[in-house]
Order: structure tokens, then C-alpha cells, then sequence
């Protein structure tokens, strides 16, 4: 009957601690991101912090991060919304390539803040936003040659007219 006792006892210690050390975690949801981003434009990373999976965490900083191929990595600091464990980050692709993502939910009580992986983004080469589109400047010199010809020729043809000669 002791024996049986001190089991159980042991068994219960067991449990209890068990449930102590483990108040400390969360999850992270993130929406999907645009369908084809390209370098220099954004995403709105909606991200959702929940306690145990369940109660919406408010006053944590979580952040999204890109992390490319060669191990480059771009964080964004995530800004809470009027929706309860609802927060916001301005994400900026800063290149093409792929890019992982991940979220750090921030969620530091009891020692638990962890980094949720995410899949893979590809992202286009679009413009970079220098205003140039690299296709279409060979076409641009093109043409810009083009008008400087005709400007030539017409100069050269303006001079080229004789001259009436003076009247007396």
C-alpha cells in the first residue's frame, strides 16, 4: 500500500511539473503572400499570435523575417492592429530569387518565444523601381538615335538651300 503511495505521489509531481513548464508557447499564422511579387514591391504580413493555439496574445513583437539563398537575411518588425493578437508587418522584397519566411512570435513569458518556419517565396526580377524597364532600353537608344538623325538631316538640308540672291 505504500509502495502504491509513493507511485502515485511520484506520478502526480511528475504531471503537475509537466504543466507548469509548459505555459510558455504559441502559435503563428501568416497570410499568404502575394501571388507574384517581384523585387522592390511589398506584402502586408498579416500575423497571428495565439497562445496554446487558442487565445489571441496581445502586447508580444513579433517579426518576419526573408532569408535567401545565400543566407541574407531581412527582418520586419510586425505592428499590432485593432484585432486582438493580430499584427501587421510591411514586408519589402528586396531581390529576386527565393526567399524563406519565418516568424518570430515574440511570445518571451516564460521563456518561450520561438521562430516559426514558413515555405519558400519566388520573386520575380521586376523593375527595382529605377523607372527603367532593361528590356525596353535598347529600344529607347533606338529610337532617341532615330529622332537625332532626322534632326541632322533636316539641318543639313536648311543649309544646303540656296540663297536668294539680293535685290537691287
Amino acid at each position: 500500500m505504500r509502495t502504491l503511495l509513493l507511485t502515485l505521489a511520484a506520478a502526480a509531481a511528475l504531471a503537475v511539473a509537466g504543466t507548469a513548464s509548459a505555459g510558455g508557447w504559441a502559435t503563428a499564422g501568416v497570410s499568404p503572400p502575394p501571388d507574384d511579387p517581384t523585387a522592390g514591391s511589398g506584402w502586408d504580413a498579416k500575423i497571428t499570435i495565439l497562445q496554446h493555439g487558442h487565445t489571441p496574445l496581445m502586447g508580444v513583437h513579433p517579426t518576419i523575417s526573408l532569408i535567401g539563398k545565400g543566407g541574407e537575411k531581412k527582418t520586419f518588425a510586425a505592428k499590432a492592429t485593432d484585432e486582438a493578437g493580430v499584427y501587421v508587418a510591411k514586408v519589402k522584397f528586396p531581390a529576386a530569387g527565393s526567399w524563406r519566411y519565418e516568424v518570430y512570435d515574440g511570445f518571451t513569458q516564460y521563456g518561450g518565444a520561438q521562430t516559426h518556419t514558413f515555405g519558400a517565396i519566388s520573386v520575380g526580377a521586376g523593375s527595382g523601381g529605377s523607372g527603367f524597364d532593361l528590356p525596353s532600353l535598347p529600344m529607347s537608344a533606338a529610337i532617341l538615335l532615330g529622332l537625332a538623325a532626322a534632326i541632322a538631316i533636316a539641318l543639313g538640308l536648311r543649309r544646303a538651300r540656296p540663297r536668294p540672291a539680293p535685290q537691287v
